[in-house]
C-alpha cells in the first residue's frame, strides 16, 4: 500500500511538470497557471520527501545494500 502511494505521488509530480511545460509554451505572459503548477509540484515533492522519511522511521520501507 505504501509503495502505491509513492507511485501515485510520483505520477502526480510528473503530471504537474508537464502541465507547467504546456502552460509555459501556450499561455500568454501574464498567466498565473505556471506559478500554480510550480506550487503544486513543490508541494507534492515536499510531501513525498516527508512521506519517505516517515516510512523509513516507522519501518515501512528499508534501504537495500548494493552488495
Amino acid at each position: 500500500m505504501f509503495k502505491i502511494v509513492i507511485i501515485i505521488l510520483l505520477i502526480c509530480i510528473m503530471i504537474s511538470l508537464f502541465k507547467g511545460l504546456y502552460h509555459l509554451m501556450r499561455d500568454e505572459d501574464g498567466s498565473k497557471r505556471i506559478l500554480t503548477s510550480l506550487t503544486w509540484r513543490i508541494s507534492l515533492s515536499v510531501s513525498l520527501i516527508v512521506l519517505l522519511i516517515l516510512g523509513y522511521t516507522l519501518g515501512w520501507i528499508t534501504p537495500h545494500g548494493i552488495i
